[in-house]
């Protein structure tokens, strides 16, 4: 199956050291990993090695509906980016390019077919900008 690619990205006031750790240990993830302030992410898990697993649960805050979202980790460069499969075939990859002491989050995903493209690129945008604006905070 042949997915389009949607690239998303934010620029991070924070050096790649800690971008990268605000990205990738779970501990932060369930801080940032949701769309609107409805949701939450009460669980995350990252085994960041190539065939380790990235988990996260999603669910509303009201309510009983979630979804699981994670992924096989098929490429994983430290402090650089990491690219994984979700079950349905599909790839995410995310780069960490250091610009004059700030990070630039650089999202390159495979659209689903079930959404339009930009519905999809501007609820993985959310997420992001959610990432950046905890990461410099904190």
């Amino acid at each position: 199956m042949t997915f389009s690619k949607i690239t998303i990205q934010v620029v991070v006031s924070a050096d790649k050291n800690k971008a990268w750790d605000y990205y990738t240990l779970p501990e932060h993830i369930v801080k940032w990993n949701f769309a609107s302030d409805e949701w939450h992410c009460p669980r995350a898990s990252n085994e960041l090695v190539v065939g380790g697993k990235y988990f996260t649960r999603l669910e509303a805050k009201f309510g009983e509906i979630g979804f699981d979202f994670g992924g096989t980790y098929t490429e994983v460069r430290l402090q650089e980016g990491f690219t994984y499969k979700v079950s349905d075939g599909r790839e995410v990859s995310v780069n960490f390019l250091e610009e004059e002491g700030n990070t630039q989050v650089q999202l390159i995903f495979d659209a689903e077919n079930e959404n339009p493209h930009e519905l999809q690129a501007q609820g993985w945008q959310t997420i992001l900008n959610n990432y950046k604006k905890y990461t410099e905070a904190n």
